[in-house]
């Protein structure tokens, strides 16, 4: 039986891992050409009872620890007038509930514990047809079971269902300043060594530290229609005229917060940000199955690649239980897969709502102190 893997990402990953620690092939085919091709983002927390629990499966918890940050899951929250609501900083002997860890350096870490015949780069997905997948470069191959693990945007998602990814309301920048503790010694202590967070007037400023020394800042922007970028007037060619136009956005609040922006350097990305229906399901169908993104996409509020991990375990843990009925593999995972994900997805969308609403300041501080 042969299992097709569309996307490198760190859920496609954790499955291929699972699957051969249980002695089964697999093979994720990855549009990119090679691991370094592009950034993979930031930092990201993972969760004891979903990211680890997979890491755990995997048997790579000792290897992650190895790379976490718990120091990461410092927090800072803050009013648009500089007025400090929270601050929390982790001591040294705290539990690794949610430590935080370089997206690349996971990715990595999955990467070097799977044979290098494991993946294959530069194959992007185009099409299937009754177990026969087709390659933009006009290669192809068969595979008994097809799971996309290939992101919001996911093509192999249409051979499941006609759901798309909606725009949520919210258009986000994000920016970086390198090296901040050379260069800007005043805002690394300012943003402190985990997340920097201000909210208000439907709008956010959130920085993050990150292991490589860099702090990445990001702009939130609320209740905008799908088409706000290119309404916005904001000039993405030129950006030191886009961050002073960033800086304008933010005038009414505290002078160091503008500072951050003006601090960033000239890497600046705007994303819409979209998710997929909350609670989106499909027929089980025999030899094709998706997990992440690709399944449930949600608001970006720390579950996604959590919940993406979690799936590449249980779906490997499945199969490695019926390595001859795939159909009833899928079926098994498929069920788990959507009561969970339902659950975390409702919840994703509430704290979304908190962020956008006019006093997400206060509702975040209660949401703090709660848990």
């Amino acid at each position: 039986m042969t299992i097709a893997i569309i996307g490198a990402g760190l859920g496609g990953l954790t499955l291929a891992r699972i699957l051969h620690v249980h002695g089964i092939d697999a093979v994720v085919y990855e549009r990119e050409p090679s691991s370094g091709a592009r950034s993979q983002g930031g930092m990201l927390d993972l969760h004891a009872r979903t990211g680890q629990r997979a890491l755990r499966e995997a048997g790579l918890i000792d290897q992650f620890h190895a790379i976490a940050r718990p120091q990461g899951q410092d927090l800072r929250l803050l009013e648009p007038d500089g007025t400090l609501l929270l601050q929390e900083d982790t001591p040294d002997d705290a539990p690794l509930d949610r430590p935080e860890a370089d997206r690349a350096d996971l990715r990595n870490l999955l990467l070097d514990s799977l044979p290098a015949h494991a993946v294959r780069w530069g194959h992007t997905f185009e099409s299937a047809d009754h177990g026969l997948l087709h390659f933009a470069d006009g290669s192809r191959t068969t595979s008994d079971l097809l799971v996309g693990a290939d992101g919001a945007n996911s093509r192999v998602r249409a051979l499941l269902t006609d759901a798309l990814p909606v725009h949520i309301g919210q258009s986000v920048v994000e920016l970086a300043i390198p090296d901040i503790d050379l260069t800007h010694p005043d805002l690394a202590a300012m943003v402190g060594r985990g997340n920097y967070w201000v909210l208000g007037n439907g709008q956010s400023l959130s920085a993050q530290r990150n292991g490589d020394g860099q702090v990445r800042v990001y702009l939130s922007f609320y209740n905008t229609a799908e088409n706000w970028f290119a309404t916005s007037g904001i000039p993405f060619e030129d950006p030191a005229a886009t961050r002073a136009h960033l800086i304008d956005l933010f005038t009414s609040w505290d002078p160091r917060f503008t500072a951050l922006i003006a601090a960033c350097g000239d890497t600046i990305l705007p994303r819409s940000i979209a998710a997929l229906p909350v609670g989106l399901t499909w027929p089980s169908t025999p030899g094709v199955t998706l997990l992440g993104d690709a399944a449930h996409l949600m608001p970006p509020v720390g579950q996604g690649a959590n919940m993406a991990m979690l799936d590449g375990a249980l779906l490997g843990l499945a199969l490695a239980a019926h390595p001859d009925d795939f159909p009833a593999a899928i079926e098994e995972y498929e069920r788990e897969m959507f009561d969970r994900t339902v659950a975390v997805g409702r919840q994703s969308a509430d704290m979304q709502e908190m962020l956008a609403s006019p006093d997400a300041s206060q509702k975040m501080l209660a949401f703090f102190q709660l848990v």
